[in-house]
């Protein structure tokens, strides 16, 4: 599953996050591995900012439901999900990657959740899913600082499972080994 978007910054808009949730759910019955990825510059930005801004209280509220509601889908889906991270994996993009079972990343992936340079703060369960894989102080680090992390960090903090020249290749490669349903083998 690749996402896509006119700019190139994959960014996560209400249709694409209503349409990844309707292939999610799709795609759930036939219980096979799925790799998620991006382009070579963009796993995905995250949401759009415009977007954000432009939100009131119930409309924030109902945007950050259907956010939850697809990375809630990806982090239940019955079989492995893998993120196949190139490039930037930013805010909802790294949310995304984060409820996926397993991360994969090329050499120059760069991860971060810089919404509190923005004054924002994640509304899709990054706040849970980060602290529970790399620990609370450093998920804090990011979180708090906007921090950026390598991906050579990232390997070395636990925020991928491996840095690779060819992130969708080895992705689809452990896919194909993962039984559908024993996320034991991920």
């Amino acid at each position: 599953m690749r996402l896509q978007s006119g700019d190139g910054t994959n960014r996560l808009s209400r249709g694409c996050i209503l349409a990844l949730t309707e292939v999610l759910r799709e795609l759930a019955a036939e219980k096979q591995s799925l790799v998620i990825t991006g382009n070579d510059r963009f796993f995905s930005a995250g949401a759009e900012l415009e977007v954000i801004a432009a939100l009131d209280a119930p409309s924030g509220y109902e945007f950050s439901k259907m956010g939850q509601a697809l990375m809630q889908s990806i982090d239940q889906f019955p079989a492995p999900v893998y993120a196949a991270v190139s490039g930037y994996c930013m805010g909802g993009g790294l949310d995304l990657a984060l409820a996926c079972h397993r991360r994969i990343a090329s050499p120059h992936a760069v991860f971060g959740h810089r919404g509190a340079a923005l004054g924002l703060i994640t509304g899709w369960g990054g706040t849970q899913r980060l602290p529970r894989l790399i620990g609370r102080a450093r998920a804090l680090e990011m979180f708090v600082g906007a921090e950026k992390v390598s991906a050579r960090q990232a390997l070395q903090i636990g925020l991928v499972d491996a840095v690779v020249d060819d992130p969708v290749g080895e992705a689809a490669r452990r896919a194909r080994s993962a039984k559908a349903l024993d996320r034991s083998a991920l």
